[in-house]
């Protein structure tokens, strides 16, 4: 079987490559999905409809429009890695984890302890917690390739 991990939160650092890169590695049968990364390409997800003069709209428009990519990958993945780091606040990464949760859809939250409170219903509804890419990979290797 082919497992599809979808790959979401934080996009500032390389937390993504290293999670593929360690899977490929060890030859995991994963297909990994993610949101756009690219930040203004993201924010700008919306612009082909009609232009907006306020911020508000513009974000609104975008948003939709990501939401299209987000919620069919959510919807179609085995497992969920939602990364929180610890420089911007990932409203996004939460919402996706919301929706994991209301889908049954299983996940692992990626974070450091620092951010342990203020993350501590969506660590409740995840089925692990990992504090770096290479556990996660542990988790993965377990799950995909255990008899």
């Amino acid at each position: 079987m082919e497992w599809t991990i979808y790959l979401s939160g934080e996009i500032h650092t390389d937390w993504r490559e290293q999670i593929k890169q360690q899977s490929e590695a060890l030859g995991l049968p994963i297909n990994f999905t993610s949101a756009v990364t690219d930040h203004a390409a993201s924010d700008a997800a919306g612009d082909m409809l009609s232009p907006q003069s306020e911020s508000f709209w513009r974000d609104h428009k975008s948003s939709k429009v990501n939401a299209i990519r987000t919620k069919n990958l959510i919807e179609m993945c085995d497992i969920a890695v939602i990364r929180f780091g610890d420089k911007y606040k990932q409203w996004n990464a939460a919402f996706d984890a919301g929706n994991c949760a209301a889908l049954g859809k299983p996940y692992i939250t990626l974070h450091d302890e620092s951010i342990i409170h203020p993350l501590k219903e969506v660590d409740a509804a995840a089925m692990a917690w990992a504090q770096s890419p290479e556990e996660v990979v542990a988790i993965l290797r377990y799950t995909t390739q255990a008899d």
